[in-house]
């Protein structure tokens, strides 16, 4: 009877409590609340769009998956692996995980906590009249507490754990459209030195054809020893090229197979075959400013590092008003263990506990400080979204140019070559001196390099382009959250 008493005295207590928690629950949150800046309104790039490039909506799907749009299917095979493989990647996966603990520890503390204790006690007496007692005492019991949330602390504090969840997983989209943009970068650059590369060792054959042919000329003397030296210092000159193309080539390679989180050197043999350089789509939606801003990751990570902040005041707001804490307990201590309730001791306690600073000289100053942070959280969005659009302008400039700069190069190569082939039919007809030959096939090498490394410049300033619109980043999903895990 007496057990039922208690255990009816336990449940009212609970009751009439947990209505005063859900009362009290229901109170304000101090602090300021987050609201999302608003983004510059313009309404066009400043930049004069280069010919192939549009001001119409980009098309997500196309924009996910840029890289197809170069139509290389070994391109796309390696943005796969380094998807599966990259190690700045993983690092911004697991940062996920860790932000969704820290979430669950912050909304730990919504909810009460309940401890469970007990001992064992042997208890000996012994008096100077020769008296004696000896026994053992039992314990157990259960304390909970449950802190209530009046002022909005707790509940600012898992605004701020959830806004830093969702930063790390803008990051990891950060980290994603960077990886895509560099993997396909050092691809370029690969099939740019390996063209460079056959450009200078086609040049070296014809211009050893053309040492032969001086010497052959000095030794039957129709010309004299200076021409037999021109071609042979503009052979050598040529040959000298060629180790520092295949050193570029060889770090090329390196950097793209650590991008795919590889060793150096695993990729030399699939990429040894020499292939084109991809070239650009013939047209490139890039949509207007504000689309831009609203998908790229940088901002987006930016805009909810600074709500993360907004939701710290007033964690540290909170601390200036009172925490009401329920507590409460109920224990038994008894001498048997085969007959616990025979000779045992009933302890009930429970009630609130209000606390209140009244003086702590850190709480103000706290407050000041994860205000400024907040107002450096708002500049460094800012800076975030200026850059961007710099970013972008850039890439559109760089673009452009590099086409106009490509057209004059192809047009100066295919004038080098008549140049140099009629050079060299006058030269073995003996109707021009052989400085004519040497300066033509310089002239010739020259712009055959420049075209090539312009020809890898226009397809990666379009992947900087890419890069800088944000794009590639939903190709990749965020890291589900595990299906064990409660949402609270």
């Amino acid at each position: 009877m007496r057990v039922a008493f208690k255990a009816g005295f336990v449940k009212r207590s609970l009751q009439r409590y947990g209505v005063v928690a859900m009362v009290l629950l229901a109170g304000c949150k101090v602090g300021p609340d987050h609201t999302e800046p608003e983004l510059p309104a313009s309404a066009a790039w400043h930049s004069e769009l280069a010919e192939g490039l549009t001001a119409a909506p980009t098309d997500p799907d196309v924009l996910a998956s840029w890289w197809t749009t170069l139509g290389d299917p070994q391109l796309s095979a390696l943005i796969e692996r380094a998807v599966a493989g990259n190690l700045d990647l993983k690092t911004a996966q697991s940062r996920i995980r860790e932000s969704r603990a820290r979430r669950s520890i912050a909304k730990g503390a919504m909810f009460p906590t309940l401890n469970a204790s007990g001992s064992a006690t042997s208890r000996r007496t012994d008096t100077n009249v020769g008296f004696d007692s000896h026994g053992e005492v039992y314990s157990a019991g259960f304390d909970a507490g449950w802190e209530l949330d009046l002022f909005g602390g707790v509940r600012r504090s898992i605004e701020a754990a959830q806004a830093d969840l969702e930063g790390t997983e803008e990051n990891l989209r950060d980290v994603l459209v960077s990886l895509l943009a560099e993997t396909a970068l050092n691809y370029v650059e690969v099939r740019t030195f390996q063209s460079r590369l056959a450009a200078a060792q086609a040049s070296l054959a014809t211009q050893s054809e053309t040492y032969e042919l001086t010497a052959w000329r000095s030794q039957a003397g129709l010309d004299d020893e200076l021409a037999v030296y021109q071609a042979r210092y503009n052979l050598e000159s040529t040959r000298s090229q060629i180790p520092t193309l295949r050193a570029g080539l060889e770090e090329a390679m390196n950097r793209l197979a650590v991008l795919l989180g590889e060793a150096p050197g695993n990729l030399h043999r699939e990429l040894a075959e020499p292939r084109a350089i991809p070239l650009p789509p013939d047209e490139i939606a890039v949509g207007v400013p504000a689309d831009t801003l609203r998908r790229r990751p940088d901002v987006r990570r930016a805009e909810r590092e600074l709500a993360a902040q907004t939701a710290r005041v007033g964690v540290a707001t909170a601390n200036l008003y009172p925490q009401l804490t329920l507590n409460g307990s109920i224990g038994l201590e008894t001498t048997s263990l085969r007959d616990p309730l025979s000779e045992r001791t009933w302890t009930i306690s429970g009630g609130p506990r209000l606390s209140w600073p009244i003086f702590d000289p850190t709480i103000r100053p706290n407050i000041e400080v994860q205000s400024a942070l907040q107002e450096q959280a708002l500049i460094q969005y800012e800076a975030t979204v200026l850059a961007c659009l710099e970013e972008v302008e850039n890439a559109l400039v760089a673009y452009g140019q590099e086409l106009q700069r490509r057209d004059n190069l192809r047009q100066a190569t295919e004038a080098a070559q008549a140049a140099a082939s009629l050079a060299q039919y006058k030269y073995q007809a003996g109707l021009t001196d052989f400085s004519n030959v040497l300066d033509a096939e310089r002239s010739l090498l020259s712009f055959q390099d420049q075209l090539h490394q312009s020809d890898g410049t226009v397809t990666s300033n379009l992947i900087r382009l890419y890069k800088a619109l944000g794009g590639g980043w939903t190709s990749l999903a965020v890291v589900p959250e595990p299906k064990t895990a409660k949402q609270h």
